[in-house]
């Protein structure tokens, strides 16, 4: 009986085989078709997230310092304050221009410095946009540099104009400039200046990023195809996989699944 049994399931068996096999060859159909059907849709979608800015960055504002009437364009301003103080020269003393104040308290009679520098540095931001876009300040601050420069000081207030004079590229409030005393300010300016943006910064995830070359081999324009991005790198996964893969897991899980129920059957 067991030998009649064995020989009884063995059409069953192939039957089944077979059966099985076929859905997992409609389930390899089915995956390429699905991923003919996604592939230029993830490559548009990806090529949307490298695109290269259409114009130059914006600078939200005229910068402006309103202790001293400079102003700049450039997208950012710094007010740089030195003070003429005595300072430690290993057993004695020197005179040097300084952007903090030395503490003299241990110092000999007549090396005294002021208690405290009357005018404070200052910094000032301007927003920077790409298409509308934000350019955060981290990206800013890794392409852009601070660069002195000499402003006009056409607009000087009159309270400052009767303290400070011009000197090189700033302002100086000693009457000889060439022998300055204890307590003389020396003040310049430094403006944040940027680079050509739209040729280092490309569009990822909605946020203007620093381009890399991995990014910069899928570039487009504003106005390419999407699908001349598509190409993959050896830097960057290709992401069609992501979404066929689970796909076709499910379908062989679903195979599996009504074999087992054919079998119990």
């Amino acid at each position: 009986m067991q030998f009649r049994g064995g020989h009884a399931r063995a059409p069953v068996d192939r039957a089944r085989s077979v059966y099985v096999h076929a859905w997992l060859r409609w389930a390899a159909v089915l995956a390429d078709v699905l991923a003919a059907s996604l592939l230029p849709a993830l490559a548009a979608a990806q090529a949307k997230d490298n695109v290269a800015p259409s114009d130059e960055a914006q600078v939200g504002e005229v910068l402006h310092d309103p202790d001293f009437g400079v102003t700049t364009r450039h997208a950012g301003l710094q007010r740089h304050v030195e003070m003429y103080q005595s300072t430690r020269d290993g057993s004695g003393y020197a005179l040097e221009w300084r952007g903090a104040r030395v503490d003299s308290s241990g110092f000999a009679p007549g090396h005294e410095n002021p208690r405290q520098i009357p005018l404070r540095e200052r910094e000032w931001r301007a927003p920077v946009h790409l298409d509308g876009r934000p350019v955060s300040d981290e990206v800013l601050n890794a392409l852009g540099n601070w660069q002195q420069f000499r402003p006009n000081f056409s607009a000087l207030p009159g309270n400052m104009s009767a303290t400070f004079q011009p000197e090189g590229d700033g302002l100086g409030s000693a009457e000889n400039p060439l022998a300055p005393q204890v307590g003389d300010l020396r003040i310049t300016w430094r403006a944040f200046v940027l680079p050509p943006l739209a040729e280092r910064l490309v569009l990822r995830d909605g946020e203007w990023a620093l381009r890399t070359p991995a990014a910069a081999s899928q570039v487009v324009g504003p106005d390419a195809d999407p699908q001349a991005a598509s190409s993959d790198t050896d830097h960057e996964w290709p992401r069609w996989p992501f979404v066929v893969v689970p796909i076709l897991v499910v379908l062989v899980v679903f195979a599996v699944a009504v074999g087992r129920r054919r079998r119990k059957s």
